[in-house]
Order: structure tokens, then C-alpha cells, then sequence
């Protein structure tokens, strides 16, 4: 059976932001307190606080690395690396500084605040990590959907 490739990238955290955009915001300036189970998120193997390093394969055998900050994407990243959940899509925002950061090799990084796993994105932002460096992918977003994570590794 033929394997579906996505044409469209399903927002879910503009869906959230608009979601959230549209509710009234608190009269008073009194802090909102959040029930304990959303307070904080359980800590994954990797240190939460300094993030991990998460290295991912593209086709041609092309690596880059990203960093997560964020203790659900770095456990997702943790199970797509043990074969422990089905395929996702990394997708996030390139930062051209001319510093790749943890991306050693590269002029860009992905913004670790913008950075998502998804099922499906729009075929503009696929490619590999070589194609963003030298311009072919021009877009703020790049979503390999070939990409495999191969190690993750808490960041220092």
C-alpha cells in the first residue's frame, strides 16, 4: 500500500493560540495559579532545565541537531529514538545568524520555542538540512519529513 505523503501542516498551536486569543483576559492582576498537574511538566531522562541535543537523519545520510528545551518534546524525541512511537515530522523555525549553535556544520539553527513534532506538514518546508544552508529552502520552516532521530543527549 502506497504511503500518503501530506500536502497541508495542521497549526495546532496557532489552533491553541487562537483558542486562547479569544477568551477574556483576567480583570485583576493577582497571578493565575495552575492546578499542580499542569504547574509543571514531568522531567524526562534529559535535564529540562538545560534541554537535550537531539540529532536527526535525512535522507542521503544528511545529520543536523536541534535543541529541545521543552520536557515533552525532548520525551517524544527519547521515544522516536528507542522505536517506542510511530514516525513524526520535526518542524520548526530557522534561524539564520550565521551561528548554527548545538547545529555544528551550519550557518542556521531551529528556534527551540517554535519547534513542534507533527503528522503532517506542507510539502515546502521538506528537504534536507544541506538545502537550507545553501538557500534552496529559502522558507522560515523546515519539516524533513525524512528525518529520524538518531540520538538524544542532554545539553550542557
Amino acid at each position: 500500500m502506497a504511503r500518503l505523503r501530506p500536502l497541508f501542516v495542521v497549526p495546532i498551536a496557532a489552533l491553541a493560540l487562537a483558542a486562547c486569543s479569544t477568551a477574556a483576559a483576567p480583570s485583576s492582576d493577582a497571578p493565575v495559579s495552575l492546578p499542580p498537574s499542569q504547574a509543571s511538566p514531568t522531567p524526562s531522562a534529559s535535564d529540562p532545565a538545560t534541554g537535550a541535543i537531539v540529532t536527526l537523519r535525512t535522507t542521503g545520510g544528511e545529520e543536523y541537531r536541534i535543541l529541545l528545551t521543552d520536557p515533552q518534546e525532548i520525551t517524544t524525541a527519547e521515544e522516536l529514538a528507542a522505536g517506542d512511537r510511530d514516525p513524526l515530522i520535526p518542524v520548526g523555525t530557522v534561524v539564520r545568524t550565521g551561528d548554527g549553535g548545538v547545529n555544528t556544520g551550519y550557518d542556521w539553527h531551529i528556534d527551540p520555542a517554535s519547534f513542534e513534532w507533527a503528522e503532517m506538514t506542507m510539502e515546502l518546508c521538506d528537504g534536507r538540512p544541506s538545502y537550507v544552508e545553501d538557500g534552496t529552502l529559502s522558507g522560515n520552516i523546515f519539516c524533513p519529513w525524512s528525518a529520524e532521530v538518531v540520538s538524544v543527549e542532554a545539553a550542557e
